[in-house]
């Protein structure tokens, strides 16, 4: 019987799905699975890329978790594609590769003052409260006024955690260079600016709720967003999501500004709509100042228009959460455009020609863009998986498929990685690291101290 072996670049959910997904599909070969991710610890951008308060998400490991644990996947953590392992590489030991790397950086937004000092990217203030390992320890949080930029959910995850008080982070994994340093910021108000009105953001009715579950953080809404046109009016008659947001957001039109105690909330939480940035105003040093933005208004295709109206904001930082971009991979094709790897139906193929690379595949948002939610990842597999099944064909013929041979090319390279017993140890290493001050776990930050856990040394 023909024996498939197959190399997957990125642990997270979209590499996992995929795995899962052929092991269990009907096909009439052998299938050998290792997965390959620069990280030290699986699971990607449940762990490095959800925010540390959202616990119902991050239950996507369990199930994740118990995908890896069956013992049929094999796991290389620590290995960075095109430096420890290349293209080459895999075509000599492998029948395929699909790549799963996602997207983390974030997408440019082209407006004057963008590149002030504190005018950061979204994706990279989550990589730091996440503990990512390849982030700086520390952040800049030195301003009372703070600007979020977009209307979706990682929006709002980056304005929860800027406006939430740090004592109340304490019940999650949240590293502890991270709680400190919100401890000491002194954030008063947080501004979320969307360009489009309260029916038509991207964020989710749960997402919008845990808003107002904030301890001391008032809801600031303003009666002239919510003059409804025609089509606002249908979308939520017609769909209960849009129904629930505009519910919860009536609501706090109507709510005092109280914090738990009864008095005054310490720190607001402003949602502007109808309000495209254009402009980021600096001082005579280059750092952030104020914030430009254009009312708008719906225009009569779906889409919004300015109307020419301008206000200016005093604000000392801002993050712009416009979208994830993917990054390019050595020797793989890319679209530079669209940030994703160019492909059909996870297929890869040369940008410009679309001929078939045969044995390289794609899936999750490196292969359609950062769009959907986690559970999209699934469907998204499937699809790529029922092609690799079908071009058995065209897959390569590898000089040494064995399965110790990716074993000896790492060792002799030195490469340091990490292997699933490894992930257990430190994910114990974790627990107990949190058990003395009754949390969950305690995250470890730094790289060389995750690859020392998970390699017992």
């Amino acid at each position: 019987m023909t024996k498939l072996r197959l190399a997957i670049v990125g642990a997270g959910p979209a590499g996992i799905y995929a795995a899962d997904i052929l092991l269990k599909a009907e096909r009439k070969f052998d299938v050998s699975i290792d997965l390959f991710d620069h990280l030290p610890a699986p699971y990607g951008l449940v762990r490095y890329g959800v925010a540390p308060d959202h616990p119902r998400i991050k239950g996507i490991i369990n199930a994740l978790r118990d995908v890896l644990d069956r013992g049929d996947i094999r796991i290389f953590g620590n290995v960075r594609f095109g430096t420890d392992i290349t293209l080459a590489d895999l075509k000599k030991h492998y029948n395929a590769v699909i790549f799963a790397t996602g997207a983390i950086k974030d997408a440019d937004l082209d407006i004057p003052g963008i590149d002030a000092e504190g005018s950061y990217g979204a994706a990279d203030f989550v990589s730091w409260y996440d503990g990512h390992p390849d982030f700086p320890r520390e952040w800049p949080l030195d301003a009372a006024s703070v600007a979020v930029l977009g209307n979706g959910n990682v929006a709002l995850d980056v304005a929860r955690v800027l406006a939430k008080h740090a004592d109340d982070l304490l019940s999650t994994e949240i590293p502890a260079n991270v709680y400190e340093g919100l401890k000491a910021s002194p954030v008063t108000d947080v501004h979320v600016f969307g360009r489009r009105g309260p029916a038509q953001v991207k964020f989710t009715p749960l997402e919008l709720r845990e808003l107002g579950e904030l301890n001391d953080v008032d809801m600031v809404v303003y009666d002239e967003d919510f003059d409804y046109d025609e089509a606002s009016k249908a979308a939520i008659a017609s769909n209960k999501q849009v129904m629930v947001i505009d519910r919860v957001l009536q609501s706090w039109r109507k709510r005092p500004s109280v914090n738990n105690a009864g008095g005054e909330a310490s720190r607001r939480l402003h949602l502007h709509f109808w309000a495209r940035p254009v402009e980021i105003k600096k001082d005579a040093d280059g750092r952030v100042s104020a914030i430009v933005t254009e009312r708008t208004r719906p225009n009569n295709s779906g889409g919004v228009e300015g109307t020419g109206e301008m206000r200016e904001i005093a604000i000392g930082q801002v993050y712009r959460a416009v979208g994830y971009f993917g990054s390019p991979l050595p020797d793989v094709p890319f679209d530079k455009r669209h940030g994703v790897i160019p492909n059909h139906e996870g297929q890869v193929v040369e940008k410009g020609s679309n001929e078939r690379v045969p044995g390289v595949y794609a899936t999750g948002w490196i292969k359609r863009g950062p769009v959907g939610l986690i559970g999209h990842t699934k469907s998204d597999a499937m699809e790529t998986i029922r092609h690799l099944i079908n071009d058995q064909a065209s897959w390569w013929t590898p000089e040494d498929p064995s399965d110790e041979a990716i074993i000896s090319l790492l060792a002799e390279r030195q490469v340091a990685w990490t292997d699933l017993d490894g992930w257990h140890r430190l994910d114990e290493h974790e627990v107990a690291l949190g058990a003395p001050h009754e949390r969950e776990r305690i995250k470890v930050v730094d790289r060389d101290e995750m690859v020392r856990v998970s390699r017992g040394e």
